[in-house]
């Protein structure tokens, strides 16, 4: 019975069963400890990946909700709340797994390899030896704020999650007991923690992580995917007419063989009727044909300048009629007398990277068009690829034949801008910022090109590390050595170490030679 006192049996049979758990910890294999040390990695570095795809739907529905409003408003307002949630329990853990690893170290300063974290003490005396009672305590109870929390925000919206929040994030019955193998309540906590190795410890502290990171992503990819969400019956809400063009504008004389359809992919339903006008002329049925979703427009394309289609497609829907308004405009120029080359980057081109670029003359196929600049290339049609040379200009020469035979020739300047200097990382962070010493352990050394609008990826060949007090280290490859380690493993709570002269390569392109990239100041904690 709860609550009630232990006979001296039950002392008993409760002692050996700790000392049982202590020799399996003791005697685990260093194979099965290297198993848990490569599963904490792999968790770690999964977490890393989900945290980046969060922040990238959060930052759209933070663009929706600032160029559309309306719901989006409220999407935004529960994401945000959902994600500072989020955020303070992943934080919190990594505190708790920095803590108990370096308590652990103090234990065993020669504590390196994973093979070696076979001991668990320091996470017993935290939530388990006398006085430790109120940490475990918080620590539930940090687990079942943040599950009411996720339940209480989004779960009121969305009801079918809630089954799936409760069950990543169990602890127990309202006693927070669970049956052990031999059907007795065991609390929780103990049976998930106390005796364990550390490095299997950490490895579930970091599966909680991912268990929050996928809850977070879980929301965020619902709100995106539930305000996209349409009805598939065909009415005056859920489409919009569009109007499908070969080309955005045509010659005057030309044949104007635009499409209205429906907005909505997956209309195949046919119009029953149409009530159109062109420029205010009513549509013959010679003008057009009916087509799935949609009619097809056979008609001039006029003299330049706007022109308008205006009026209804008509579908019916079990003998209901649904009219779906048009209201479209098309636009008819002047044949040109010049080609246009454009940067589909930007109005520069880089040096040490291939630039994309479109080279095209309106009228004249791509085929027919000639374009030619030292270090120009045609990838296919009307795309081609730039890779500059020395010097900070140069000129793009286009020329081709419109079908009435005239000749239409110009050559374009651009600017030659080397790529910006790189940012210095750890752990995917730039500037100045704070980590455990466990943590910076394992991180790897990198770069990035903020705002930059190529995808570079940059390889890590050697950096330099400093601990105040202490030599520069000489570092070949992306990761901290063991030199470093036993240099890092000296330093104080408070201290700031430097990760700096970190030398990258593009492996697209390892000649090339970036500008110095900026250092990396880590404030350790704990």
């Amino acid at each position: 019975m709860a609550g009630a006192k232990e006979t001296p049996r039950q002392k008993l049979i409760s002692l050996m069963y700790l000392v049982f758990i202590t020799m399996l910890a003791l005697n685990v294999s260093k194979e099965v400890l290297d198993g848990f040390g490569q599963m904490f990695e792999k968790i770690s570095d999964a977490n890393v990946r989900v945290d980046e795809s969060n922040n990238n739907i959060f930052e759209n529905i933070k663009v929706n909700a600032e160029e559309k409003g309306g719901k989006w408003v409220g999407h935004l307002r529960t994401a945000t709340e959902i994600k500072k949630e989020s955020d303070e329990f992943y934080d919190r853990i990594s505190e708790i797994m920095s803590i108990i690893t370096e308590k652990q170290r103090e234990k065993d300063p020669e504590l390196k390899e994973y093979a070696q974290m076979d001991k668990g003490e320091a996470l017993d005396v935290i939530f388990f030896k006398e006085g430790g009672g109120e940490a475990a305590q918080e620590f539930i109870d940090m687990i079942n704020t943040y599950k009411m929390h996720v339940i209480q925000v989004f779960g009121s919206q969305y009801p079918e999650y809630i089954e799936m929040v409760e069950a990543r994030f169990f602890t127990g019955d309202e006693n927070g007991n669970i049956k052990n193998r031999d059907g007795m309540d065991q609390p929780w906590l103990n049976s998930n923690f106390q005796g364990f190795p550390l490095v299997s410890s950490l490895a579930k502290f970091s599966m909680m992580q991912n268990d929050i990171r996928q809850t977070e992503h879980d929301v965020f990819a619902t709100l995106m995917g539930k305000e996209l969400k349409m009805s598939s019956s065909v009415n005056e809400t859920n489409y919009i007419s569009l109007l499908k063009t070969e080309k955005g504008a045509y010659y005057q004389g030309e044949t104007f063989d635009g499409s209205v359809v429906l907005g909505r992919k997956g209309g195949a339903q046919n119009p029953n009727s149409v009530d159109l006008k062109l420029d205010g002329r009513p549509l013959q049925e010679k003008d057009y044909e009916l087509i799935a979703g949609g009619i097809k427009l056979n008609v001039s394309a006029g003299n330049p300048g706007d022109h308008e289609i205006t009026g209804d497609l008509i579908f019916l829907n079990d003998g209901v009629e649904s009219k779906i308004p048009v209201n479209q405009s098309y636009a008819v120029i002047a044949k040109p007398n010049s080609a246009v080359i454009s940067a589909d980057k930007m109005n520069v081109v880089y040096r040490g990277v291939e630039n994309p670029m479109t080279i095209s003359i309106p009228g004249i196929p791509d085929n027919k068009v000639s374009a030619s600049a030292p270090g120009l290339r045609r990838v296919r049609g009307s795309k081609y690829n730039m890779v500059p040379g020395k010097g900070r200009e140069l000129k793009i020469s286009a020329s081709g034949t419109l079908p009435d035979g005239q000749r239409v020739s110009t050559t374009t300047k651009f600017r030659i801008k080397d790529i910006p200097a790189p940012q210095g990382t750890v752990r995917k962070q730039t500037g100045s910022i704070t980590i455990p010493k466990s943590s910076l352990e394992i991180s790897s050394i990198g770069a990035v090109l903020e705002d930059f609008d190529f995808d570079i990826t940059l390889k890590t060949v050697s950096f330099k590390f400093k601990v105040p007090g202490q030599p520069t280290i000489n570092i070949n490859g992306s990761k901290l050595d063991a030199r470093a380690k036993s240099a890092l493993r000296r330093a104080k709570a408070g201290q700031s170490v430097q990760v700096f002269d970190i030398k990258v390569v593009n492996p697209k392109n390892p000649s090339y030679k970036f500008k110095k990239i900026s250092p990396v100041i880590c404030q350790l904690v704990n």
